[in-house]
């Protein structure tokens, strides 16, 4: 069976991984179908019911998507074949006879020729003369088009609460201080490490502990390290208003209190060297010492993601860590951010 995941279109390449890593993460066979601007569609096996409420599982989690689809077909982005696919489709899998229905249409930016309006109002109609009834206001099921570089035509199944991750932002938090990750990156990150519920995830550079916040909440066990002591306070205040199962430590992420192979995933986001205060002879040392200690304490087989603005590559070399993935996220003019996701193979 076909799903899609509508994307976002904050960044090229994280949406896709934060879902592939989430669909290896509740153990869902697949295989990818179809991959385009903003919308993976994915084969899955297995039997339909638990297959939605897995995917209901990955849409609590996700923070890069918008929806997901059961697809009824994907076809050419073009009006004709749009309309005669949704004449002919075999919509029961989707609706009842005693649901109501509407559609939506989402126009990504390489389709600039349907209007979305026209496109909501005929493939309505032609669900309608199926014997369906619409509700525009409350319906029971919504039928969506996502309009591409091809057109993918299915049933919303789960939503992403994005909203959530606003209700998150930095500015809203008990304890802000500028230059951190927005929830999304974090959660993306957090998803991308493979978390699972009651793993122990460490930041050794946590700051105001956005990345452990979006780890806490799905369960995992966190510990913060962080050498600045009211940075470290905020981020207790920040931990606790989440009711997060945590730890907070002050100290040196060159020298971290915790034992070897103790910690299921690590996720950092290092000082750079510009506003931030750095309790180290250079940010060479920092990094060299700071590698080696996250690799130290981290399970054989576990994952580590890095935010850097730098060049990791010495540094993931001498400690030991194999890169699995990078991607680059800019910023801004002047910055930007190199995500990279590591392993401990040994």
């Amino acid at each position: 069976m076909l799903y899609a995941f509508e994307l976002s279109g904050e960044h090229e390449d994280l949406p896709r991984a934060e879902v592939l890593a989430c669909l290896d993460l509740v153990e869902l066979e697949y295989r990818e179908s179809d991959y385009f601007d903003q919308c993976l569609v994915v084969d899955i096996e297995g039997d339909p019911q638990e297959v939605s409420r897995k995917l209901a599982y990955v849409a609590e989690r996700a923070a890069m998507a918008h929806h997901i689809l059961k697809v009824i077909e994907v076809c050419p982005a073009d009006v004709d074949t749009i309309l005669e696919i949704a004449e002919k489709a075999d919509v029961s899998d989707h609706i009842n006879k005693d649901q109501k229905y509407v559609v939506r249409a989402k126009r990504i930016k390489h389709n600039s020729t349907i209007v979305c309006a026209d496109m909501e109002r005929r493939v309505g109609g032609a669900i309608y003369r199926k014997g369906f009834n619409a509700n525009l206001k409350e319906p029971d099921v919504e039928f969506r088009l996502i309009l591409s570089e091809k057109c993918v035509f299915g049933s919303v199944i789960a939503s992403v609460d994005r909203s959530a991750y606003e209700a998150r932002a930095p500015h809203k938090k008990p304890f802000f201080y500028p230059g951190v990750l927005r929830p999304r990156v974090a959660r993306a990150l957090v998803n991308m490490a493979m978390v699972k519920e009651k793993d122990i995830v460490f930041d050794p550079f946590c700051g105001t502990a956005g990345i452990l916040v979006e780890a806490g909440l799905i369960g995992a066990r966190v510990i913060g390290l962080e050498v600045r002591y009211k940075i470290a306070v905020g981020a207790h205040m920040n931990l606790q208003h989440f009711n997060t199962d945590h730890t907070m430590m002050l100290g040196d992420a060159c020298r971290v209190p915790l034992v070897d192979a103790s910690v299921d995933a690590v996720i950092a986001d290092p000082p750079y060297g510009r506003s931030a205060r750095i309790e180290a002879e250079s940010l060479h040392h920092l990094y060299e010492a700071s590698f080696a200690e996250m690799y130290r304490v981290l399970k054989p087989g576990g994952s580590a993601i890095i935010v850097s603005e730098i060049d990791i590559a010495e540094f993931v070399k001498d400690a030991g860590f194999t890169t699995k993935a990078q991607y680059l996220q800019r910023v801004h003019k002047s910055l930007t951010r190199k995500i990279t996701v590591l392993q401990k193979t040994e």
